[in-house]
């Protein structure tokens, strides 16, 4: 219970002038504060409607999706609405935390990498250096995984030239065998005219 409110419960108890002494309120800002009671019960009441709304996107048995979080959740309350009718990102956030409402994590952690401790260390070609001052000298290239509705996965490969910063070759595959890698060597090799010249190929190992 906040100060303001404490001095309204007991206002018909003891005199206002008493109450705000002991607790150290200035009389003027709780005057200030019973004036505004209408506006602050018209926000709770509006908040309390934004909330249902908020739970209805949210319910399978009204047709709602429980994995909603904040971003979906705006752009659905949002969609067709007019300038004075949408609602912000911060407000959406505010109402869901003060009422409990989250959406919930369906994504599983999905390991990108699984290092073989007892296998051959390759050495690292880069050492860590990752400029380039001439295309198609350096490559480094990852593995990332998208996550489909059925729960499955599909792993993505990459092969990024370091000076241009950009996509040179790419695969596409349900697993990560080494077969995955070389489709993407072989597709930048394409798309490069071959990778004669490149003096330095990476890994870039980490998880997702």
């Amino acid at each position: 219970m906040n100060r303001f409110q404490f001095v309204a419960d007991h206002r018909h108890t003891f005199e206002v002038k008493r109450l705000c002494e002991v607790i150290g309120l200035a009389r003027s800002s709780y005057y200030a504060w019973l004036r505004s009671a209408p506006q602050r019960a018209a926000r709770q009441s509006a908040d309390l409607a934004l909330a249902e709304r908020i739970h209805a996107l949210q319910d399978p048995a009204r047709g709602g999706d429980a994995a909603y979080g904040v971003p979906r959740i705006t752009a659905d309350l949002n969609d067709g609405a007019s300038g004075d009718a949408r609602i912000t990102h911060k407000k959406v956030a505010r109402v869901m935390r003060e009422h409990g409402l989250a959406g919930i994590r369906l994504r599983r952690r999905v390991r990108t990498t699984d290092a073989d401790q007892g296998a051959r260390k390759h050495p690292d070609l880069l050492r860590r250096d990752f400029s380039a001052h001439s295309v198609g000298t350096k490559y480094v290239g990852d593995i990332t995984y998208l996550p489909l509705a059925d729960g499955r996965s599909l792993y993505l490969a990459t092969v990024i030239d370091l000076c241009s910063r950009k996509l040179a070759g790419w695969a596409l595959a349900d697993h990560m065998r080494t077969g995955l890698v070389a489709h993407a060597l072989k597709a930048a090799a394409r798309e490069r005219g071959g990778l004669q010249g490149c003096f330095k190929v990476g890994v870039v190992r980490h998880q997702h």
